[in-house]
């Protein structure tokens, strides 16, 4: 990872909501979506974590640009994923 890279993470995750959505989505808690490949349904943690969806819409987006995750249409719901090799390296900076 590069030093820009590593300061385009460092600013998604700076936010609490987006740092607790993050570890939502890389847990893969978040009810009828759980699978192996640690995915979440965004209407689930719209639910969970209390926070309005243009918010969640926002703090997802902002941690997709940081390459943190992607999302998809699976019907009519969004899920979004966490990608490996990024959470590989996050995982590294992260206290447990």
């Amino acid at each position: 990872m590069d030093i820009k890279q590593a300061a385009k993470i460092f600013k998604a995750l700076s936010h609490p909501n987006r740092l607790e959505i993050y570890l939502s989505i890389v847990k893969g808690e978040q009810g009828s979506f759980k699978t192996a490949a640690c995915e979440c349904g965004v209407a689930e943690l719209i639910a969970t974590l209390k926070i309005g969806a243009p918010t969640v819409s926002h703090h997802l987006k902002e941690l997709a640009n940081a390459g943190l995750i992607t999302t998809e249409r699976q019907g009519k719901f969004l899920v979004a994923r966490p990608l490996p090799e990024t959470w590989a390296e996050v995982k590294r900076l992260l206290p447990e």
